[in-house]
């Protein structure tokens, strides 16, 4: 042991464990490739007796450096070229890793490898295990070879070996978990070992591949990854940062076709969703009732209720006889009941018995009427649903922050955000197509229900009070619009026209909206005279 006193001995140890981990990088890649072929409880344990016999091979290896030095020696010639035992060894091991390395990107890159039930079949343990040893031989000989070839002492270079190996088993695991969890390495890490299985292959011919070569195009490519990865990483972090609610609706609505528009740089609307034809699996009725449900929790109360000046409310201070009028005409099965107006809400009334009562008594039973259900106008949609199921209410009064009542709701309405409008006997639809790429529109129409019909987002924004067509319009005009004034919204290549066709006083009662598409290349369109 006289080295332990000589400082190159300790130079040549410390160069030599530097070198054997790099050496052993590419063995430890493969092995972290091959045991992920098997069950999990087992690819810990595959893990360790491969580096154990790439241990005790390398330890073996050293004690017959003088039969490993023959191994240089020509075995044969062919076609005028000598073949040692080394160089059949490197063309062995060239072509096996060729070969799996091949074989690996084919599983990873073809869909059809995978088995449609979604289960994974894993490798048999001595399989992978018999490979494992394959791979130790072939990257062994090269290991120790490098190691004859350094030092001089045979102590010193068993030592640097169990060294090299132990801090490769130790870094075997993360190093494994981090290639396993991210499907780019992998891919990076074959095409890592294509390369040493061509450079083996080429050095088993004699055309020698510097070492330095193929570090630095390893190096390069490995520092493009360390981009990549950062780069995605800070994407699932801005990712993180958004609502889960907002994302887990992003997906959903992507999946049934509703793409989202991005702008570019000249702040036209672009599409960057990959091409799909969602049409093929889902409905539009699909497509609209999921964006429904998924929107409920964004909306409240004052998106979905009946206007005050469309409620129809029974008024105690009229005749029998107009109120009886006033029942026979309303297909509503319960109505509030007031006293003068309907800010003085006295109860709410089921229509038939009322009507019983008219009948009978000639006057409206106070005594039968039901407790009034009254929300405010921001309350959610959802706290609305739970609300009704606690009441077991039909209709809820709507007020405002003085208690004024600004409309009613009903779980009609609830149902019509979701799955689309349910016109009354007596109403008609508030959206009309009059022909293709037009519409006639109720002031009153709902945003939400006008978006999707539309295909369109932008026209509800949940800053802004408004929740209709006639609010948004008002909004973007800046004043009441007279009949044929006009206004206009872009979405990607699509322009959509509206046009004030009729006012009810002072509220917008009727609209006509356009669609045209615009040409998406207009240099390449020709015209004809």
């Amino acid at each position: 042991m006289e080295w332990m006193s000589d400082p190159t001995a300790w130079a040549g140890l410390l160069t030599l464990v530097i070198l054997e981990i790099v050496l052993g990088i590419d063995n430890l890649i493969f092995i972290a490739i091959l045991v992920d072929k098997l069950p999990p409880q087992k690819r810990d344990k595959a893990r360790i007796i491969g580096l154990s016999l790439a241990l005790l091979m390398r330890l073996g290896l050293l004690t017959i450096m003088s039969w490993l030095i023959t191994l240089t020696t020509p075995w044969f010639n062919l076609f005028g070229h000598d073949f040692s035992g080394r160089d059949v060894i490197l063309i062995v091991g060239g072509l096996f890793l060729l070969f799996k390395g091949t074989l690996e990107l084919h599983e990873r890159l073809d869909p059809r490898t995978q088995h449609a039930s979604g289960s994974r079949m894993y490798a048999s343990f001595w399989v992978i295990i018999t490979q494992i040893v394959i791979l130790d031989a072939v990257f062994s000989i090269d290991a120790v070879i490098t190691a004859v070839g350094m030092v001089e002492h045979l102590s010193v270079m068993m030592i640097a070996v169990i060294i090299a190996i132990g801090i490769m088993i130790v870094a075997s695991k993360p190093l494994t978990q981090f290639v396993n969890q991210h499907p780019t390495v992998v891919i990076l890490c074959l095409g890592f070992l294509l390369m040493i299985g061509f450079s083996l292959l080429a050095e088993g011919y004699g055309f020698h591949v510097p070492k330095g070569y193929l570090y630095a195009a390893i190096s390069f490519s490995v520092l493009i990854e360390v981009f990549n990865q950062i780069a995605r990483r800070n994407q699932r972090k801005a990712e993180d940062r958004r609502p889960m609610r907002e994302r887990t609706a992003e997906t959903v609505l992507r999946m049934l076709g509703k793409r989202p528009i991005m702008a570019n740089e000249n702040g036209t609307e672009i599409d960057e969703s990959m091409p799909q034809d969602p049409s093929l699996v889902f409905g539009d009725e699909e497509r609209n009732m999921v964006s429904g449900v998924l929107t409920l929790s964004e909306r409240n109360v004052r998106s979905i209720m009946t206007p005050r000046n469309s409620v129809a409310w029974i008024d105690l201070t009229d005749t029998p006889e107009a109120i009886l009028a006033e029942l026979e005409s309303e297909p509503h099965s319960y109505l509030p009941v007031c006293r003068g107006s309907l800010d003085e809400v006295i109860g709410l009334g089921q229509a038939k018995e009322m009507m019983a009562g008219l009948i009978t008594t000639g006057q409206v039973d106070v005594k039968k009427l039901r407790e009034s259900l009254i929300v405010h106008e921001s309350i959610g949609i959802l706290q609305l649903m739970d609300l009704f199921k606690e009441t077991r209410g039909q209709l809820a009064l709507v007020t405002d922050e003085f208690g004024a009542i600004e409309g009613v709701v009903t779980p009609i309405d609830i149902f019509e955000a979701i799955a689309g409008e349910f016109p009354d006997e007596d109403e008609l639809p508030d959206i009309v197509a009059a022909s293709e790429n037009q519409w006639l529109v109720d002031g009153a129409a709902d945003l939400h229900h006008l978006e999707q019909v539309l295909g369109v987002d932008g026209l509800v924004d949940e800053d802004e009070e408004y929740s209709t067509l006639a609010g948004y319009l008002l909004e973007r005009f800046g004043t009441l619009p007279q009949p044929a004034d006009h206004c206009s919204l872009k979405w990607g290549h699509d322009v959509f026209t509206f046009t004030v066709k009729e006012l009810d006083g002072r509220r917008i009662a009727r609209v006509a909206i356009r669609k045209e598409t615009e040409d998406p290349h207009p240099e390449l369109s020709t015209e004809h005279a």
